[in-house]
This record gives structure tokens, sequence and C-alpha cells, in this order.
């Protein structure tokens, strides 16, 4: 799972054709996007997510952070602010009332950790708000069973 929604966040397109900053919190951010669309997913689709996904995914991001020299209370700091993050992500990022209404995603919640997409209407932030509503299209489409396994074919 940290592979995959790490092989997401490096895609070129962020870089180059939304202008993000590429540094390790975009990454992250991009990560935790990708991750609570597919956890959404699963819920719309009354499936349980497996908990050891989201366990590895914390303990790989803790291991990069060692591995770029934080210390021992630097990295318990970072992954508390990263946890408070992903839910705040995974808990604002759907404005559907329900699970009948098509996808809709926070435009506030994207400006919010993209700090240089300011402007709702700005190319780079339509192109971004696309990436992510084609992502959950390409995710609901595919089995729960195999979803993981398969986000890496998503194109845009």
């Amino acid at each position: 799972m940290y592979s995959r929604l790490l092989d997401l966040s490096r895609n070129i397109f962020f870089y180059e054709k939304v202008h993000l900053k590429d540094n390790f919190e975009t990454r992250i951010y991009l990560m935790f996007f990708h991750f609570s669309i597919i956890m959404l997913i699963f819920k719309r689709k009354q499936k349980k997510f497996d908990q050891d996904n989201y366990d590895h995914l914390f303990h790989a991001i803790e291991n990069d952070l060692r591995e770029l020299g934080f210390g021992d209370v630097s990295v318990n700091k970072k992954m508390r602010e990263f946890n408070k993050i992903l839910y705040d992500i995974l808990l604002k990022i759907d404005l559907s009332q329900n699970f009948t209404e098509k996808f809709s995603i926070n435009k506030k919640l994207i400006i919010k950790y993209f700090a240089n997409l300011k402007i709702i209407n700005d190319e780079n932030f339509t192109l971004l708000y696309s990436y992510f509503s084609s992502f959950f299209e390409f995710c609901y489409e595919l089995s729960h069973d195999n979803m993981i396994e398969n986000i890496k074919n998503f194109k845009f």
C-alpha cells in the first residue's frame, strides 16, 4: 500500500503541471488524499478496510522520517501531526451528504493543504481537483479485493 501511494505522490504531473512544491510534506499530503479516497470508497461499498494497511502506511512514514535524520522526539511529534492531518482530510474530503450522491471533493480542503493553490478557479487548482475526481471514479470501479494492487494502473 505504502509503495503504491508513494508512486502516486511522485507523479511528475503534480510538480510540472499543477506546480506543487516537490517536498516531503507535499508528498505526504498527496498520499493522504489518495488514501482517504480509497478508504471512502471502502466505506461507500460497505467493505472493511484492512487495519494492517493503515498501520503499515504509518510505520513506513515513521521509517522515512528516521532516515531523513529526525530524532525520536521529532518523529513522535510529526507522527501525531500526520495522524491529525490524515483524519482531517478523511473526514472532510467528501462534501456529499450521503453515499447515494456523487462524490464531491472539498475544494477548501485542497487549498488548505496545497498553499500555492490559493484560487479555486485557477488552472492548477482545476487540474488537481479533476485529478482527484478521476482517481475516485477509477478506484470506485475496481473491486475492493484488488483495488490497492490496481491503483498503479491509474492514468490522468
